[in-house]
């Protein structure tokens, strides 16, 4: 085997059904030198022996095993002490690698040295017995395509729509006192709008990099808004990524995001008030709308309507 370039973290906690396939992304990349830490979070089902059995047939895979669920953001936090690769990146279990990506994610950083690139994702939805990946959404493509080299935050402000961990491929030494938050949902965002505010300079490529599934039981995170505390979670996780740009001048990724959490974050959140028993509900949604239209960069804002038609994405 030729020695690694780039180490995936790829946490899961029951999903079973799901980790075979994420496994055989990995396995089929063009980019041979990879290897992978596959992490089960205290999972109740067969998740555990699957990753155990594929780092027994695979020397490319590492197998860690927590007893107890620890969070999706205490598991990437546990793999990152285990990188030693010059290159590091996270694939979710039950999500897939597109079989390029790998190649074209750490070829990209290796020709412009920048701290990170970011690549182009779909989500995949069950049709009949399969999932099936979709199109790019007009977001994603706002924020990866054309292709960039060694751009930043303030030349490419929407990029700062492309939040999560795993469409992007970072140098190692970039993580060294970055961390993801630990017991609560929404890790990716706050930790996203850090990237791009640190980074001296990050790409962008509109390859479709991951296939994101849509699970067709409803259990994923982002699957459960409706809940209170879910809700909490997501509703701080857009704050902090805000604050984060705004911290750093970036104030045209700041409109950025509010056009984009106006146009696809607020509306369904709105619907679900219609129907919601709890009062308390509507009034984090409400406090964090009055929140947005206290900020100075709410006078620019211009969400794209089209947008809002796009969310049965």
């Amino acid at each position: 085997m030729p020695a690694p370039i780039v180490t995936l973290i790829v946490p899961g906690r029951d999903i079973a059904a799901f980790a075979p396939a994420a496994i055989a992304s990995l396995q089929a990349q063009t980019e041979p030198r990879w290897r992978a830490i596959l992490i089960d979070d205290g999972s109740l089902d067969a998740t555990g022996e699957i990753f155990a059995d594929a780092a027994a047939s695979d020397p490319r895979f590492t197998f860690l095993s927590h007893g107890a669920s620890r969070g999706l953001g205490a598991a990437r936090n546990i793999g990152l002490g285990q990188v030693d690769t010059p290159f590091l990146g996270f694939l979710d279990g039950d999500d897939e690698l597109t079989p390029t990506a790998l190649a074209r994610l750490t070829g990209t950083l290796a020709e412009t040295g920048s701290d990170f690139v970011a690549g182009a994702y779909v989500r995949s939805r069950l049709q009949g017995e399969v999932y099936v990946p979709g199109q790019v959404q007009p977001w994603t493509a706002a924020a990866t395509d054309p292709a960039r080299r060694a751009t930043t935050i303030f030349e490419h402000p929407h990029a700062s729509a492309n939040i999560v961990a795993w469409s992007k491929i970072s140098r190692t030494s970039f993580w060294d006192d970055l961390r993801f938050p630990e017991g609560v949902a929404y890790e990716d965002q706050i930790v996203a709008q850090q990237m791009y505010t640190r980074a001296a300079t990050f790409d962008v490529i509109p390859d479709v990099v991951v296939h994101w599934r849509l699970r067709a039981d409803g259990t994923s995170i982002t699957q459960g808004k409706g809940r209170l505390p879910v809700l909490r979670d997501y509703l701080a996780a857009l704050r902090g990524g805000i604050r984060v740009l705004h911290a750093a001048g970036a104030t045209d990724a700041v409109t950025a995001r509010l056009d984009l959490i106006l146009a696809m974050d607020v509306p369904p959140l709105q619907k679900i008030i219609d129907t919601h028993p709890d009062p308390a509900y509507a009034a984090e949604v409400t406090a964090f709308i009055d929140e947005l239209r206290s900020l100075p960069e709410f006078a620019d804002t211009h969400p794209d309507p089209h947008l809002t038609a796009a969310l049965a994405w």
